[in-house]
């Protein structure tokens, strides 16, 4: 079967079109998808800009994250994302800013994550990935679920008032996240098309 037929079929996210010839050396490129993801999200992480007023930085973890999910669908995104987090929490500095553990009044965020990779990688299996304006709301779901995880965890961690949270840890992030998800809608339905458009 060519990578053109495999994205016409229903229930395919793009890690799936990556050829495994037998079941070994599919499990093979799963871990290996895995352990990318993981590591993308960390490089995304160090493109770290600290906002005056915030204990937050903005990064490119979350976009990141978000892509690793839709591409790699629920199972493969969420493993990634763990890996992602536990990693970090022992040890490897790879955290937003190079930091690592589970003490940063930030790790709320990594939690939402993992759950936020799964649920949008859930979405690009039925294909909400393939239009402009459905990878919009991917996206948006994906950034509402992190905050609802990270932002009361950041108010719990650092002490504030809901409404301190809020004007600290999500509001500063709102144009950012606009922008990263312009991005996604042009780059994720162009890769379909373009893939569709080798299949005629």
């Amino acid at each position: 079967m060519t990578t053109a037929t495999a994205a016409a079929r229903p229930g395919t996210v793009l890690a799936d079109l990556l050829p495994a010839s037998t079941d070994a050396r599919a499990r093979l490129r799963d871990a290996a998808l895995v352990a990318g993801g993981a590591a993308l999200t960390g490089l995304a992480a160090q493109l770290s800009v600290h906002i005056p007023g915030s204990p937050v930085p903005v990064t490119g973890q979350t976009f990141a994250a978000l892509l690793v999910g839709t591409a790699l669908g629920a199972r493969r995104g969420m493993l990634s994302l763990l890996l992602y987090a536990v990693a970090g929490v022992v040890g490897v500095p790879w955290f937003a800013g190079g930091a690592s553990g589970a003490a940063g009044v930030s790790f709320g965020y990594v939690l939402g994550m993992v759950l936020a990779s799964a649920a949008v990688g859930a979405l690009a299996r039925r294909g909400a990935d393939r239009s402009v304006l459905r990878t919009a709301g991917v996206m948006v779901l994906g950034e509402a679920i992190i905050y609802a995880v990270g932002v009361p965890y950041l108010a719990v961690a650092a002490h504030l008032s809901a409404t301190q949270a809020i004007a600290e840890g999500l509001t500063p992030f709102l144009l950012g996240d606009a922008v990263k998800a312009a991005l996604a809608m042009g780059a994720l339905p162009a890769v379909w098309k373009l893939l569709e458009r080798r299949g005629q």
